[in-house]
């Protein structure tokens, strides 16, 4: 038996339009609750959530039986971590804060299994082998593992041409958040000067036959990204939502 399809890989090979969403609360029941609201990906966030292995499997879990593809995205570019987000069961992995062409190549072999790459080989007891029901993982897993970075500084959008040249790195995630403060436009992601350097780097992206993705969380700005053409567009976070919603509640009953 092979590794699972990956269908968010394959849908951004096709070229599908993928509108996805962060997730913020690191807890399985809201992964449930967002995995039923119709999104074609989910972002299950190990960088600024408190998430740890057991918050990411169980999220893993809970999305298991919707039609939203999980992404996990880890703390760091580290080989270990990937390790072990993949052998949870993760078949897309977000890696932050990606600068150079080395970083690049050195993501794409921490996603494949040798001779190809450097990720060990222990899933044979793991969820991604739904614990060894799956013969034939270890041979199959790297067609289906998709690699994400994001390029979310100036290092980042200068080297970023030599990035989109590794083979393996099927799509290029900007930060605007970052980006933003590395230019010097703190909490002004939409400064036209930041809006130019992304509109410019989702062209370079997709030019490059890599799929360009890219968070908004204002509906004009978010607009503006997939007239841009963003092909993988994340339109929100969980936890913004609910405390936004809660607020303007007890705003309305409280006057």
């Amino acid at each position: 038996m092979p590794a699972p399809t990956n269908r968010f890989k394959a849908r951004l090979k096709a070229g599908d339009h993928l509108i996805g969403c962060w997730m913020s609360f690191a807890e399985g029941i809201t992964a449930e609750i967002m995995g039923t609201a119709g999104f074609d990906w989910l972002v299950i966030d190990g960088e600024h959530s408190p998430n740890d292995l057991r918050s990411i499997r169980d999220q893993l879990v809970a999305l298991a039986a919707s039609d939203a593809e999980p992404v996990v995205r880890v703390p760091i570019g580290e080989t270990w971590m990937i390790k072990q987000v993949l052998d949870l069961g993760a078949q897309t992995v977000l890696v932050p804060m990606v600068e150079t062409k080395d970083q690049a190549e050195a993501l794409v072999r921490a996603c494949r299994y040798p001779p190809f790459g450097t990720r060990g080989v222990g899933a044979a007891a793991a969820r991604a082998t739904r614990f060894g029901a799956i013969s034939d993982y270890v041979t199959t897993a790297d067609d289906q593992t998709c690699l994400l970075v994001q390029v979310e500084s100036r290092a980042g959008i200068a080297a970023l041409d030599d990035i989109l040249s590794v083979d393996g790195v099927d799509g290029v995630f900007i930060g605007p958040a970052d980006l933003s403060t590395d230019m010097g436009f703190q909490g002004k992601s939409t400064a036209p000067e930041v809006q130019e350097v992304i509109r410019g780097a989702i062209a370079r992206i997709a030019a490059a036959g890599k799929a360009p993705g890219i968070l908004g969380t204002e509906d004009t700005v978010t607009e503006g990204y997939r007239d841009m053409g963003a092909q993988f567009l994340a339109v929100g976070i969980d936890v913004l939502w609910l405390a936004r919603a809660a607020r303007a509640a007890a705003a309305k009953w409280k006057a």
